[in-house]
């Protein structure tokens, strides 16, 4: 079963997929993307990842060459022909290629990327007994809420997770906590979820929704606000939600027990919730 690129409207090996060095995505960072994956072959929560896409590019005054509906039919189409179990699917979708220039025109012709490969779920394991993390100062540009291509403040976020042997940052801004380097960071106090409200600070992620929507219906209360590094600290529970991750509980922060050091009652709740609702 092979990794499958799609390239400007044509799907090619991977290994042959190829863009231009002059193109902005390469030289700037011009550009946005997404990720999708899928439960039993079926890509989740498409048309709210196809909307951030819009969204993103709406914001960067990029082109959105395909409709929902294409979209649709060529990510359809590429988990069909890599034939994974699951799959990861990735998006880019940059300015186009021109001499380098940090002005641009505006008759550009986007480059659109698309790849597919084969998804590996964390092990259930990591998910009963939870995972360790660290806080790192949020270096991250204004406008976090457009899922840029522009990531290396997330790189260097997660190298220190790397060296750290832990399993994500959790980003603080001025004291508060925004988000995970690639994740959503939920809080829980008295029974209430917490997490960073919609804005310009964070990424506003597909699976966070999810999960809100969730834990209202089950009767959870919440509360989209700023918590501070100390409340973090002296949580009940910290759970991560994004599309790799599902709902995983932080049972260690900078190398302070969270709670009783276990994945608890609302964590899990939600986690089991969240598994039925996909399954």
């Amino acid at each position: 079963m092979p990794n499958v690129a799609f390239i400007n409207g044509a799907f090619v090996p991977l290994a042959e997929a190829k863009i231009s060095i002059e193109d902005r995505g390469f030289q700037f960072g011009d550009g946005v993307y997404e990720v999708i994956r899928t439960y039993k072959g079926r890509p989740f929560a498409l048309e709210a990842h196809l909307a951030r896409l819009d969204r993103s590019a709406t914001a960067l005054d990029l082109i959105q060459p395909y409709s929902h509906a294409e979209w649709t039919d060529h990510i359809l189409e590429g988990i069909r022909r890599a034939a994974f179990p699951e799959a990861k699917i990735y998006i880019q979708l940059s300015r186009g290629v021109a001499p380098r220039d940090h002005a641009y025109s505006t008759e550009l012709t986007p480059t659109v990327v698309m790849t597919v490969r084969e998804f590996h779920p964390l092990d259930k394991s990591v998910q009963v007994a939870g995972v360790d993390a660290l806080t790192t100062e949020d270096i991250r540009w204004g406008r976090c809420d457009i899922k840029s291509v522009n990531l290396l403040a997330n790189v260097l976020a997660r190298q220190q997770v790397k060296q750290a042997q832990v399993f994500e940052a959790i980003l603080v801004r001025a004291g508060l906590v925004t988000e995970g380097a690639v994740s959503t960071v939920m809080v829980v106090q008295g029974g209430t979820v917490m997490t960073a409200p919609e804005g310009q600070h964070i990424l506003s992620g597909v699976t966070r929704a999810v999960v809100l929507d969730l834990a209202r219906s089950e009767g959870i209360p919440i509360q989209e606000r700023y918590v501070s590094q100390q409340d973090l600290y002296g949580a009940d529970e910290v759970f991560l939600t994004g599309t790799t991750v599902e709902v995983l509980a932080v049972v260690r922060i900078d190398g302070k027990v969270i709670g009783d050091g276990r994945p608890g009652p609302i964590t899990k709740q939600l986690a089991a919730g969240f598994t039925k609702q996909v399954g």
